[in-house]
């Protein structure tokens, strides 16, 4: 811990900023805070940046309190907003950049919209964080109070992030609570929400309470907040790993292929032919690069929209299956459908990005249609309006795709357990497997972070799809079509992958499903559950008779 004295100094300047540099303080704070989450994981950082958006908040409340004696409306927020929102801004600015990555892909098409889309998806997803802090604000005293304030407002808006218009819950502040290993065995209690106001009570109280404290002993629960928290998610997770077993569901050997085919080429015309002829090859290789005609194999996977036309429209295509799959073996393919559309539709064919599977012969076993759709990538929202005014989405050239029926199915594949599909950005989404009904026994996720390069993007994707297994307990299946394609098991354990930008295969045997690990059962609950109980002691402070309550700030 730092010097009490220095430590003082330094709260001091930050609360004492205005204007422009306090912004400026504010998203450098938000942008470090990234380093917390993958690929870093340096989460030590947010014992710096969580408190010094607390200074920087005091500073704004003391400033809205002065401005509300001259107004007729009581406690504004404005200011606070104002150091929220430059905090978020900075922090998704500096997670999301890789998004400008698809714009490059036809850059003479697109290129020009970079920087809008690289600025505006941050400026928007920052009035999360902007209302956060404007509801604390209206709750600020000093010491632990105003950081529990804080903590349960984020919380509230990281939660609202991931449902609010379809939702984005990408880089939530919890992962930094997610690893090492041991530590990611939590989010199969708390789910993510969960950790989320674990992670800014644990990171933010420990300087707080040290600038503050009064007397030593304040400094000792400083410290244990610190360290106390992890030492204990850390211990309870290694537990569980220890007496964790490596049992494989017997008669399964699942092939992965991960051509790693640069998004520039992938939707040329001419290089439709190459392109699948690769998948092919590719299936019939086992990871030493030896062909053994999928022998043991029973299941194939390709990643999403592996095939860059439509093949259950291409005879030539299911005929290359039919030849090249044995009758024992199954492809599991992420794939573009078409069909048409209903009479009243003005379209003649609806499009759909699906994931197919492929039995003997290449008929068609079952398939399941992507639901959550990616805004501007895979739809235009208020189309009409958009194109009226030159507006196009980049990710598909045919037109928007139409999302599939919910609730999401669960595929029955020969060989495998019920499956839950998800492609591409469905395995960011908390408690999207669902255990209603039969139980399921794996994910399978299909992506194709080919768009956003070699960037901090893919490896952010993979590590919350990885989440994702923890907190279902279910063993997780993910090609990619550059990577990373892995299997992990239901306590996240890596069972086989294959990096960035490697062209090749993985054969993987398949985890049996884990017992339901009390997320499932419960969901998001727990986290109210936990965060109401925090509400309660705030309100108790707050409403308590004037005389009796902490000194506020300002």
């Amino acid at each position: 811990m730092p010097s009490k004295l220095a430590l003082r100094d330094f709260a001091d300047w930050l609360t004492g900023l205005t204007g422009w540099p306090r912004r400026l303080a504010a998203l450098l704070a938000g942008a470090i805070s990234v380093l917390a989450l993958a690929p870093f994981f340096v989460s030590p950082v947010l014992w710096v940046t969580l408190p010094a958006l607390v200074w920087l908040l005091d500073g704004a409340v003391a400033d809205d309190k002065a401005r509300a004696r001259q107004r007729w409306f009581k406690r504004p927020a404005w200011s606070a907003a104002a150091v929220g929102w430059w905090w978020g801004f900075g922090y998704f600015l500096a997670g999301l950049f890789w998004i400008g990555e698809a714009f490059l892909v036809e850059a003479g098409r697109f290129a020009v919209l970079m920087p809008f889309a690289v600025l505006l998806l941050p400026a928007g997803l920052a009035i999360f964080h902007a209302a956060a802090a404007a509801a604390a604000a209206r709750f600020w005293h000093t010491g632990t109070y105003r950081v529990l304030a804080l903590a349960l407002s984020l919380a509230a808006t990281e939660w609202l992030r991931g449902h609010v218009l379809s939702g984005f819950p990408w880089n939530i502040l919890g992962y930094a609570l997610t690893y090492p290993l041991p530590l990611m065995q939590s989010a199969a209690v708390l789910g993510i929400y969960g950790l989320t106001l674990l992670a800014v009570l644990v990171f933010t109280l420990p300087l707080v309470l040290w600038r503050d404290a009064p007397m030593a002993k304040v400094k000792v629960v400083a410290v244990a907040t610190a360290t106390m928290p992890l030492l204990i998610l850390g211990l309870l997770g290694q537990m569980r790993l220890s007496t964790a077993t490596s049992d494989m569901v017997p008669g399964v050997k699942i092939r992965i292929v991960q051509p790693s085919i640069p998004q520039r080429e992938k939707w040329i015309r001419g290089n439709q032919e190459r392109i699948f002829k690769a998948h092919l090859d590719l299936s019939k290789r086992d990871p030493s690069g030896k062909e053994d005609g999928l022998a043991g194999v029973t299941h194939v996977v390709w990643p999403e929209a592996a095939m860059p036309f439509m093949p259950l429209d291409t005879p030539e295509a299911l005929a290359a299956i039919a030849a090249t799959f044995p009758e024992n073996t199954l492809l599991i393919s992420g794939a573009l459908r078409a069909e048409l559309a209903p009479p009243e539709s003005p379209l003649t064919f609806r499009f759909f990005n699906s994931l197919l599977v492929f039995g003997k012969g290449a008929l068609l076993v079952t398939l399941y249609d992507k639901i959550d759709l990616v805004p501007f990538g895979e739809f235009l929202p208020l189309r009409r309006v958009l194109e009226a005014v030159g507006l196009r989405h980049f990710a598909f050239a045919v037109g928007s795709f139409e999302a599939g029926a919910s609730p999401r199915p669960q595929l029955e594949i020969p060989g495998l357990p019920p499956v839950v599909p998800l492609i591409c950005y469905e395995a960011i989404f908390p408690g999207v497997a669902g255990r209603s009904g039969k139980l399921p026994g794996l994910m399978v996720n299909v992506t194709n972070d080919g768009w956003f390069g070699n960037t901090t993007g893919p490896r952010q994707h993979l590590h919350q799809a990885r989440v994702r297994a923890v907190e279902e307990g279910l063993p997780l299946v993910r090609a990619g079509n550059n990577g990373i394609s892995a299997v992990f098991d239901g306590y996240g354990r890596t069972v086989a992958r294959l990096d960035l930008n490697v062209p090749g295969s993985i054969d993987s045997p398949l985890p049996v499903a884990l017992t339901i690990p009390l997320y499932v059962r419960f969901g998001d609950w727990i986290f109210f559950t936990v965060w109401l109980l925090g509400a309660a002691i705030l309100g108790m402070v707050v409403w308590r008779p004037p005389h009796t309550r902490p000194r506020a700030i300002g």
